[in-house]
């Protein structure tokens, strides 16, 4: 394609509320225009990329056994209300009327549909497994919407959903999408890794989100550095510990000049965090709870949801009334149940709140202390493995995949049932395997970046090639060998830019640098002169001269 037949739509500037280095880099690169909060539309270029994310997704899950559907974005909300979700799933669905006063959904997901499909279709155990995809638009009402297409109300998804007869059927085939998974994400040249997962407002027991590495990720993941463990942050497992230490001190009560925080008071103390215990206040169903973590361990919401269903952090009067005082609350002389961290429970001599203003416990132990224990934090770096292999590595990352055993949650309620080798109805059971497929441009793009643009893996370019003809609407010789060129790559199935307009070079040069192309090929009358061309890969400074008539050859040689 040339260039004056295409719409390149780069911006020297980002926007204000582009935060993050994909975002910034996809405006300014033209590869999506934005209409309104998380709402985009995919220019040319972009949707160049788009359809070959896409294709390399079909591609693979063609090759799994998989069939395409295609399901309707609007739901009935009859199906969310048999499944139970229509009052469970929040203000993130974006719920509405028809003309007939009949509920609707724009679906986030398709669960259901799937589901009621299978109802219709699946009458026998003989037509089991069976695993059907979609690639489609979802819509999610995200309450702030924000990096661009990473956190967007309207966006892309492959979602696919298998059922089975049993649960042997089910892992065999959860196995097998992890197995795609992987060839999908190597394909389209990301650092990634599997991760042990929460399964969320989705449902089901066995889950595994892919995470691409990034900085600029939303979660924490931890991975071993000395086996293939990997899991979600919320996802961690720890067990109970043996105490190491022997009590030695004497517990004294100490001032503590208003020092609330667990930095204040170590440094205050001349301590280390890791020996002061603190204490939060959660209120859950139908009791208070006092929570107790090592002073440098954060609180995981999830674990603790697990433990106890929904809850809330304690407001200041509810604190007040249990007469304990914020900032200043122990272990010792609760009226609460107390729950301590498996990490915590092991200190010894540690320090905690005094329950009075102003003062802090030394030398406390849990001799006399009740309580139960749990695991209630979240990992850090440093950690041993939960599989006893090495230690713990933490990164940020950005979810593009998440694969699920949803088991019978839908198709019980929605009554998707075969006749079973008995002749009895049989209650299937289903897999759920989703990736965000304009998420994953935005990952490529943290991943794959400089200060001139993007850096796209050679799989998801918009185009493999560029030709850039200095004064290829003045010079006659560079026009033609550009020309002749050009050809040369169509007819040998590259996908190839000609830059055929009437600008300087340094603006061509830096345009397709941005658009992140990653081979270029430069003619001029002076290469007219020498019978060469100047090749120069996106992602290296070195230039390198390759005889014209040995230039098609050499980038078929590059591409492959």
């Amino acid at each position: 394609m040339k260039t004056s037949q295409i719409l390149i739509s780069t911006q020297k500037e980002a926007p204000n509320d582009a935060q993050i280095i994909s975002h910034q880099l996809m405006i300014r690169a033209g590869l999506v225009s934005k209409l309104a909060s998380g709402l985009y539309s995919y220019l040319p270029m972009g949707l160049r990329v788009l359809q070959k994310v896409e294709k390399i997704i079909r591609e693979e899950m063609n090759k799994s056994g998989a069939q395409e559907v295609l399901m309707p974005v609007a739901q009935p909300a009859e199906l969310w209300q048999e499944s139970g979700r229509w009052d469970e799933y929040g203000a993130e669905l974006l719920r509405f009327s028809d003309r007939h006063g009949r509920e609707f959904c724009l679906g986030p997901t398709h669960e259901e549909v799937i589901t009621h499909l299978a109802a219709q279709y699946l009458r026998s155990y003989k037509q089991l497994p069976m695993n059907f995809y979609q690639i489609q638009t979802k819509f999610r009402d995200e309450i702030r919407p924000r990096f661009g297409v990473m956190r967007s109300r309207e966006f892309i998804m492959k979602d696919a959903y298998s059922f089975h007869l049993d649960a042997n059927s089910m892992q065999a085939e959860f196995d097998k999408m992890h197995a795609t998974y992987c060839a999908i994400f190597t394909r389209l040249g990301l650092d990634y890794r599997p991760v042990l997962a929460d399964s969320g407002s989705i449902g089901g027991e066995n889950s595994i989100e892919f995470h691409v590495l990034s900085e600029s990720g939303e979660d924490a993941i931890c991975f071993s550095d000395n086996s293939n463990y990997a899991a979600n942050i919320e996802k961690v497992a720890f067990s109970k510990q043996a105490c190491i230490d022997t009590p030695s001190a004497i517990e004294e009560k100490v001032p503590t000049k208003k020092k609330t925080s667990i930095e204040e008071v170590a440094q205050f103390l001349h301590i280390k965090e890791a020996d002061c215990v603190k204490t939060l206040i959660v209120k859950t169903k139908n009791s208070f709870k006092a929570l107790a973590l090592r002073g440098d361990h954060e609180l995981n919401e999830i674990k603790v949801q697990n433990l106890f269903g929904e809850f809330e952090f304690a407001s200041d009067e509810e604190i007040k009334s249990l007469n304990l005082k914020k900032g200043f609350i122990g272990v010792k002389e609760l009226t609460i149940d107390l729950i301590v961290d498996y990490s915590a429970s092991v200190l010894c001599d540690f320090v905690c709140g005094a329950n009075e203003w102003d003062y802090h416990l030394v030398g406390v132990n849990w001799n006399g202390i009740e309580f139960v224990e749990a695991d209630l934090r979240n990992a850090v770096e440093g950690d041993a493995s939960p599989d006893g292999k090495g230690k713990l590595v933490v990164r940020r990352g950005i979810e593009v995949g998440h694969i699920f055993q949803l088991g019978d949650k839908y198709t019980k309620a929605m009554n998707a049932n075969v006749i079973g080798e008995s002749g009895k109805a049989v209650t299937t059971l289903m897999g759920c395997y989703g990736i965000g497929v304009t998420r994953v441009i935005a990952a490529a793009i943290e991943q794959n970046y400089d200060d001139r643009g993007i850096i796209f893996p050679a799989s998801i370019a918009p185009f493999q090639l560029v030709i850039v003809p200095i004064n290829y609407n003045k010079s006659t010789r560079v026009k033609a060998l550009a020309d002749e060129l050009y050809q040369q790559c169509l007819d040998a199935g590259i996908e190839v830019l000609l830059d055929d307009r009437k600008e300087r070079a340094g603006i061509m040069f830096a345009e397709s640098e941005l658009l992140g192309v990653p081979h270029r090929l430069v003619l001029s009358d002076t290469h007219a002169d020498n019978g060469n061309v100047e090749y120069k890969a996106r992602n290296n400074p070195e230039k390198i001269e390759v005889r014209f008539d040995d230039a098609l050859s050499f980038m078929q040689s590059k591409i492959r």
